[in-house]
């Protein structure tokens, strides 16, 4: 009785409030890193926030409905229509993959649908993908259109990289294959059961999943830029998605990702047992020996004593996250424009992460 008492009093304990001049400046500094544009919205109990810098296309200011590739956080979707499924027992994640796709290797015979999605399946590195380490391999590829049959046939027939969940190891071929069992029980392609399950149901008219043959973001957006030498700046906006299929290929922004965080950790989405598993970090290491941080479709940190869940997700010219406290005080959504892919995006997204949650001023 006396530990659900803490947890409750825990849970409502009030958040610093917000401090716009901080806010701002999370996403005023468009040279560290370099980027086009910047956006951060903040919602919840806990205070109300928008701002923007930078332009959305030359000669234009980004706006609040600018649409924008989320990356990663569209695994945050897949996750949600996979506990679903579970829901309606359509789906197991106790299931073996290979019961779905026997033509996968022998070698990973026991990974689960579960352990995808918590990224503890320990599946081996693909073999064949185009390398895309510079911005001029990224242009060569850009409209290389991939179908999900030819992604899951680069799993290599050699050993698991360590035994099925017993460590983590964050990788997309977990929620390719995800996706494609998701597509194989429910006979629909994903932007199917994501519009028909989430976008429709929440009004969420900004947030789609791309189809295979598609290059341009629907309607008004932002667009992103690779600095290429001897060229400046390329717009990459036009981009097929297919290689990233489930895992890093959707579009939405900062007010539908809110909504979606809202309607998802309130119980609205995903069945309040199910969605425990969001909530619940395997009690394991990553490969490198760091705490596992990744659960069910959504990753946690903690900055300045505030935990948050959500996702972070990056493309070529964007980057992007949402993020909430469990007791939906406070939810944030951010999108950024970054002209370099290196590791100098997490200038941004420290700022912002230390922006929400930074203690009251002292008086």
């Amino acid at each position: 009785m006396k530990s659900l008492l803490i947890a409750a009093l825990v849970a409502v304990t009030p958040l610093p409030p917000l401090q716009p001049e901080l806010l701002h400046a999370a996403i005023a500094d468009l040279e560290h890193p370099v980027v086009t544009s910047a956006q951060l919205r903040v919602s919840g109990e806990a205070g109300r926030w928008y701002g923007a810098e930078g332009v959305a296309e030359q000669g234009r200011p980004v706006r609040p409905d600018d649409r924008f590739r989320i990356g990663s956080v569209t695994k945050v979707f897949v996750a949600t229509v996979a506990l679903q499924l579970v829901a309606e027992r359509r789906l197991s994640l106790d299931t073996k993959v290979r019961h779905y796709f026997p033509d996968l290797p022998e070698s990973v015979d026991a990974v689960t649908v579960g352990q995808l999605l918590n990224h503890t399946s320990g599946i081996p590195n693909e073999v064949g993908y185009p390398d895309l380490s510079t911005p001029e391999k990224v242009l060569a590829h850009r409209y290389d259109q991939w179908t999900p049959e030819q992604l899951r046939a680069l799993v290599p027939p050699t050993e698991p990289k360590f035994t099925p969940g017993t460590k983590q190891e964050y990788r997309g071929i977990n929620y390719l294959l995800a996706t494609m069992i998701i597509e194989k029980v429910t006979g629909c392609d994903l932007a199917q059961e994501v519009e028909k399950r989430i976008t429709r149901p929440l009004g969420l008219t900004k947030t789609y999943v791309p189809g295979r043959n598609e290059t341009k973001i629907r309607g008004a957006h932002v667009h992103g830029y690779l600095n290429v030498p001897g060229q400046g700046l390329v717009d990459v906006s036009d981009f097929n998605s297919s290689r990233a299929h489930g895992e890093g290929d959707m579009v939405s922004t900062t007010g539908d990702l809110t909504r979606f965080a809202a309607a998802l950790f309130d119980g609205r989405l995903v069945r309040k047992d199910l969605l425990e598993k969001m909530f619940t970090v395997p009690k394991v290491s990553m490969v490198d020996g760091s705490p596992a941080s990744y659960a069910t479709g959504l990753q946690t940190f903690t900055v300045n004593g505030v935990e948050v869940w959500g996702k972070t997700g990056e493309w070529y010219g964007f980057n992007a996250g949402v993020f909430s406290t469990r007791d939906g005080q406070r939810r944030i959504a951010y999108s950024f424009t970054p002209t370099v892919r290196d590791s100098s995006q997490q200038l941004m997204t420290l700022r912002i992460a230390n922006a929400v949650t930074s203690p009251a001023p002292t008086p």
